[in-house]
């Protein structure tokens, strides 16, 4: 048989899209304040994401429900677990934070994943021996 004798019938290409169906999102969080040396524990930090939902959404922004799972004092990061519905919410509101006991700062979203697992390292800073 000769190449040219066989019909080859043309590619098929299927999109398929999967929605999430994780329960939780997860994100990695760091403060950044304008005095260094201004230290804040897990609950401060959870009062102050609390206040920035309750300026931006009202009182029923304040009650918007967020877990602090993890808060490193030393460098002021952390992990944060929503539930999916909830994570624009909770991120625009830790976007337009922006004072703390009249001091500025900042709250950076690092990395923001569905999978807890994810969000356990960062190939940008794996080092190889």
């Amino acid at each position: 048989m000769r190449r040219a004798d066989i019909q080859e019938e043309p590619a098929t290409y299927e999109r398929l899209v999967y929605k999430n169906t994780s329960v939780y999102h997860y994100l990695r969080i760091s403060l950044e304040l304008e005095n260094e040396s201004t230290r804040l524990n897990a609950p401060q930090l959870k009062q102050l994401i609390v206040c920035g939902l309750r300026n931006l959404y009202g009182e029923v922004g304040g009650a918007f429900p967020f877990d602090l799972l993890k808060f490193e004092e030393r460098s002021l990061t952390g992990l944060l677990r929503v539930y999916s519905s909830g994570l624009v919410k909770l991120w625009s509101a830790l976007t337009l934070l922006g004072s703390y006991q009249e001091e500025l700062c900042a709250i950076r979203v690092n990395q923001v994943s569905p999978f807890l697992l994810a969000l356990s390292g960062n190939s940008r800073e794996l080092e190889l021996d």
